[in-house]
């Protein structure tokens, strides 16, 4: 019995040949645990920084979406506001406006047609005639309407519904009187049913403003 082979085996298990067989140490459990732990600690470290960094070039961009919407919000409310606010002038009625009819066209008696018109449609006529010096054959279009600063978005517009391509000019008189001056292009007034619509669409109460919510959702 060979040297090598272990006590009580006998010679039934002899080790043999020029290599012996390596004992290897029992794994220390210990040093796993660590090594699994250490790995743990890395990719955790990993994952925060990650999330960090995410964070930094991303939450200035959210912070300043958040203040643009805040912004916006109050833009419209502060739009709605304002135009809840803003009351618009009255515009007054045929009725409320003297109309001075002056003919600068070669055709005689046109300025008396056209004031007895207006009058049956409601205006108030004040001076009929011919046209001064100044626009005595010297009016190529349909005609020049005249009046103060004050008329120009009132008066001047409801007689405008009756004629059609007409110049609207102001001077320093006061209140709602109007001059009529006709031109050389005008031969009638505007069909009193197409007048009369474009009056009433005129003078018409303006439309309810809309309420909140629809106006959050029209921003």
């Amino acid at each position: 019995m060979s040297m090598l082979t272990p006590p009580g085996m006998g010679g039934k298990y002899r080790i043999t040949g020029n290599r012996f067989p390596h004992m290897r140490r029992p794994p220390n459990r210990r040093r796993i645990v660590l090594g699994v732990v250490a790995t743990a600690a890395v990719f955790g470290l990993a994952g925060w920084g990650t999330v960090q960094l995410v964070e930094v070039f991303t939450g200035g961009a959210g912070e300043q979406h958040a203040s643009a919407a805040q912004k916006k919000d109050g833009a419209c409310k502060g739009a709605g506001d304002a135009r809840a606010a803003r009351p618009s002038a009255p515009v007054p009625k045929p009725g409320d406006i003297t109309v001075n009819v002056y003919n600068a066209t070669p055709r005689g008696g046109l300025a008396k047609i056209t004031a007895d018109e207006l009058e049956r449609r409601g205006f108030r006529i004040g001076r009929v005639g011919n046209a001064e010096e100044d626009f005595d054959k010297k009016v190529e279009g349909t005609g020049v309407l005249l009046g103060s600063r004050a008329a120009l978005d009132g008066a001047m517009k409801v007689l405008g519904t009756q004629l059609a391509g007409t110049e609207a000019r102001t001077d320093d008189r006061e209140g709602q009187d109007i001059d009529l001056v006709l031109g050389t292009a005008y031969s009638a007034l505007t069909p009193k049913e197409q007048a009369d619509k474009a009056l009433a669409a005129l003078t018409e109460p303006p439309r309810q403003q809309p309420s909140p919510s629809a106006s959050a959702t029209a921003c």
